[in-house]
């Protein structure tokens, strides 16, 4: 998947929504180790790059048989 700017940081809600996920699935994927990875800001705020999200997605694809 090309991307325009793969250096973007993405919110969970900007994930999320792209994902068509809740905020909860999310955070349990994150708790299990399933999520993308992530960038924690010293708020605690967390940021995904989109290249990460990219990468994460790719990762998943299934071949058809």
């Amino acid at each position: 998947m090309a991307t325009a700017n793969p250096s973007k940081k993405l919110t969970v809600p900007e994930v999320c929504e792209e994902l068509r996920i809740s905020r909860s699935t999310f955070y349990d994927w994150r708790a299990k180790g399933r999520a993308p990875r992530c960038i924690t800001l010293p708020n605690g705020s967390l940021r995904v790059r989109r290249a990460d999200l990219d990468r994460w997605l790719n990762e998943r694809e299934d071949l058809a048989a």
